[in-house]
């Protein structure tokens, strides 16, 4: 009987795990073996259930707000960068403005100056004009008196020279006679 015991433990424990072989190593690979597939299935999903807890609870909310985040940051960072190219050419266009108002100014500038410059010319002008024209004026009687005055220094030399030569040739001339011919030759 007892050799009937041994006999049936045996043939329990090969039908509990035929897996195994009787010193207690196992044949060929576990995890093919079909007496630890139930185990090794529980044992799977509990993992993926857990992994499934995990990743959606704390790991994809955490991904999700910084991918959240980072799109509002581009979203943000776009919006400001469109403002700032808004106020870039809205500064460039006051520029413009500002460049095209002081060249106008100083085109007006520059037109003020030459009319300021033209009149003070013409003002000039008319001075010296007037200046030339008194001096041509002074010159004119100067050269009046001075052809008066050679004219009557012609008629005293006329007069000098005509007794001169009278006497020379041997005449007596007397001053009227000479004079009345000189006046008489002088105005034509």
């Amino acid at each position: 009987m007892a050799t009937e015991t041994q006999d049936a433990g045996h043939g329990a424990a090969q039908t509990v795990s035929s897996c195994v072989d009787s010193s207690g190593g196992a044949i060929g690979m576990p995890q093919l073996c079909p007496d630890w597939m139930a185990n090794q299935v529980f044992w799977l999903v509990v993992t993926l259930v857990v992994i499934f807890f995990v990743l959606s609870k704390i790991a994809l909310p955490r991904i999700a707000a910084i991918l959240a985040e980072r799109q509002g940051t581009i979203t943000n960072d776009l919006a400001a960068a469109e403002d700032l190219k808004q106020k870039a050419v809205d500064a460039e266009d006051a520029y413009n403005k500002a460049l095209a108002d002081a060249r106008a100014e100083a085109n007006n500038i520059v037109a003020e100056a030459k009319a300021e410059m033209q009149a003070e010319l013409e003002v000039e002008i008319a001075k010296a004009d007037a200046e030339i024209a008194a001096k041509a004026a002074e010159s004119e009687k100067a050269i009046a008196e001075i052809r008066a005055g050679a004219l009557d220094a012609v008629k005293v030399v006329a007069k000098d020279t005509a007794k001169d030569i009278v006497a020379a040739m041997g005449g007596k001339a007397d001053a009227k006679t000479v004079t009345a011919a000189i006046n008489a030759r002088m105005k034509g």
